[in-house]
């Protein structure tokens, strides 16, 4: 078959791409790439990982206890009676007399809790601002335990404990371990990491009770929740949609567990997934939803109620 016809003048080109220019690239190589990165944030350099390391450090799992500073007249007064463990009493000079300081400072020295004296811009620091009253109550530490002490404890009945799941206000922990006190619970547990912690807001709530019912911290709820389980208790998991309700649930005679979540998020999807019963509580229909603490108070109270029935 005959070639088509060429011009002879027509040069021949096998180049691919743009005939014309350079394609932008003379352009692109003059535009500037910006600030050499700090070495801490380059991935491939020591300081990286040294970075990373300090960020573990200071994490709230690896962070040391410190003191807590309750602040404000009534709520320390409450402390006081609450017979909240406290290391020092802290008095702003110059601050008026009342009924509630000369309380304080008496009650502070009938326990030998030593009172200082200090200038009130030293207390400013301490508190981070100005609205202590001219009085703060530095509290110790709470000590925690762990589910395996909780198991371990001798006891005449069955176990009853209460698993708080996204609860991050201390009101509603204080508020748990008052009513776990109340309706014969042996424990309180809770997560270590994006929950309320036992301070001074929580020993006031309490009533004094946090100092003889034992609260353990977990780093892991769910594997928490599974130990348990591995030792006999029901985990009852207080959510809408169960498949029982308080009226029809009748295991609270046994060894249980009752895992509350917060008003809003509920329980976590893991730790609902490890719940042996999922139980709701009947309400009136134009009721949404109950306090986490309230919630709990009432199944308390109706598990107490099943054990006095089984007694008799």
């Amino acid at each position: 078959m005959a070639k088509p016809y060429q011009r002879p003048d027509k040069q021949k080109k096998n180049k691919k791409g743009a005939t014309k220019g350079s394609g932008g690239q003379a352009r692109r190589a003059l535009r500037g790439k910006g600030a050499t990165p700090k070495a801490e944030d380059r991935v491939y350099h020591a300081a990286h990982k040294r970075k990373l390391e300090r960020q573990r450090r200071d994490s709230g799992r690896h962070e040391k206890e410190q003191a807590d500073l309750v602040v404000g007249r009534n709520p320390v007064v409450e402390c006081l009676h609450a017979k909240v463990p406290a290391e020092g009493l802290y008095v702003a000079l110059g601050t008026s007399n009342d009924e509630r300081l000369t309380e304080a400072v008496g009650i502070a020295h009938s326990r030998g809790i030593p009172v200082h004296e200090v200038p009130r811009q030293q207390l400013d620091d301490m508190t981070g601002n100005g609205m202590h009253q001219g009085l703060g109550l530095k509290i110790q530490p709470y000590k925690y335990t762990d589910v395996f002490s909780l198991l371990s404890q001798n006891r005449d009945e069955p176990g009853m404990f209460v698993v708080l799941d996204n609860i991050t206000d201390p009101r509603n922990l204080g508020a748990v371990i008052r009513s776990a006190a109340a309706f014969g619970g042996h424990g309180v547990v809770i997560p270590e990491r994006r929950s309320a912690q036992v301070t001074g807001v929580a020993w006031r709530t309490s009533a004094g009770t946090a100092a003889r019912l034992p609260v353990a911290r977990e780093v892991n709820l769910t594997r928490a929740i599974k130990q348990f389980k591995d030792n006999g208790y029901t985990v009852v998991g207080l959510d809408a949609g169960g498949e029982h309700t308080l009226d029809t649930f009748e295991g609270g005679v046994d060894p249980v567990v009752i895992v509350v979540g917060s008003e809003g998020k509920g329980i976590s999807r893991l730790v609902r997934e490890n719940c042996d019963v999922i139980m709701s509580i009947p309400m009136e229909g134009w009721v949404e939803s109950l306090n986490a603490s309230v919630a709990a108070g009432v199944v308390l109270g109706e598990f107490a109620r099943q054990r006095r029935r089984e007694a008799n």
